[in-house]
């Protein structure tokens, strides 16, 4: 492979030419601006080194959305995953997570935490970062949970959290829930989802246009709820948008009908989740996050075509694609291409 060459998955590689809009609006991330946010990988590293994510996600109705989160967040480099789920439940997700562990919220009914004795034992767990949201039970109780899990004071030193699924949902009831938020957050929601949140925040969803097709409309909207709201947005969809609470913001230009299937976005929770507990920066994180995402979904989509990709294919592709973007990282450091060197007889290349 020539150095200057991209990666190139096919038709919906990242380095297709952006649309007018965006091309004019919004920078579009390549392959070598993607490898330049790769979190280092220490030789004497341990897994407390490669970070620690707690993941607050599923129940019985979505047991696979927790599942996803965890497998990508291990796929995606975290050293340590530990799913919190309701105490009835646990049996049934340890028997289910080989790698991740898994630890018990106090409920206060059959499969509904309590949000106070829960949220005691969330700060009591040693850990770097949060993904909430996937696959939780709707109602008053989570909701309560989320809002207490965003109105942990700073001087707890909350860790950055991932905000995805019936988090959003909860957010989008509690008004101006970004006010008294100290920890920093990645809200990752669909257009649908970002709509709520827009209403629930005062903002007429319909002066947003359209946020399906319109790649102008999409980043204007995405940067505005940024800045307005002090954290970093990821809108989902064909050409994601990620926007950071200072303005900045980037289109990641893959457009892959095949990720168009349930569970897609619980893996790019857990794959964000991973790279915050390894020490990136939310910002960072969320253009890494969706950068890797999108080439496993066109890696599996040039295998199988438009249709029939799962979200259970794509954890398993997520460290191929890692594997090329830390080649293109090398190149870029060393000026040199990337070749397996003969190793001397102390481990050292030669």
């Amino acid at each position: 492979m020539p150095d200057d060459r991209p990666l190139g998955f096919g038709r919906g590689s990242a380095t297709a030419t952006p649309s007018p809009e965006t091309a004019t609006a919004l920078p579009t991330l390549d392959d070598r601006a993607a490898a330049a946010l790769l979190p280092s990988r220490p030789a004497r590293g341990n897994k407390g080194t490669f970070g620690k994510l707690l993941v607050i996600a599923g129940s019985l109705d979505y047991a696979g959305a927790a599942l996803l989160v965890c497998r990508a967040a291990g796929r995606s480099g975290a050293g340590l995953v530990t799913l919190a789920v309701p105490e009835s439940l646990q049996p049934l997700f340890a028997a289910k997570v080989i790698e991740a562990t898994t630890m018990a919220l106090p409920e206060d009914d059959l499969e509904e935490v309590d949000p106070e004795p829960a949220l005691a034992r969330i700060l009591d767990h040693d850990h770097d970062a949060v993904v909430v949201g996937p696959g939780l039970r709707p109602g008053l109780a989570t909701t309560e949970l989320v809002r207490e899990l965003l109105a942990i004071p700073a001087d707890h030193s909350p860790a950055p959290i991932v905000l995805d699924a019936e988090a959003l949902r909860s957010m989008a009831t509690l008004g101006e829930w970004w006010s008294e938020v100290a920890r920093s957050c990645v809200l990752t929601p669909h257009p649908g989802e970002f709509a709520r949140l827009r209403s629930g925040a005062g903002v007429d969803p319909a002066a947003d246009g359209d946020l399906v097709d319109d790649d102008a409309a999409r980043a204007a909207a995405a940067t505005d709820a940024a800045t307005r709201w002090g954290h970093v947005v990821v809108l989902k969809g064909a050409r994601t948008v990620i926007a950071d609470r200072d303005g900045s913001a980037v289109v990641v230009g893959f457009e892959n009908p095949a990720l168009a299937t349930g569970g897609t976005g619980d893996v790019l929770a857990g794959t964000i989740g991973a790279l915050l507990a390894q020490g990136v920066e939310p910002y960072a994180a969320a253009r890494l996050g969706v950068y890797l995402h999108g080439l496993a979904g066109d890696l599996v989509r040039e295998r199988l075509g438009d249709a029939g990709l799962l979200a259970s294919d794509l954890p398993e592709v997520i460290p191929v694609v890692r594997k090329r973007l830390a080649a293109i990282a090398e190149r870029a450091k060393s000026d040199r291409k990337v070749g397996f060197a003969v190793r001397g007889s102390g481990g050292a290349e030669g």
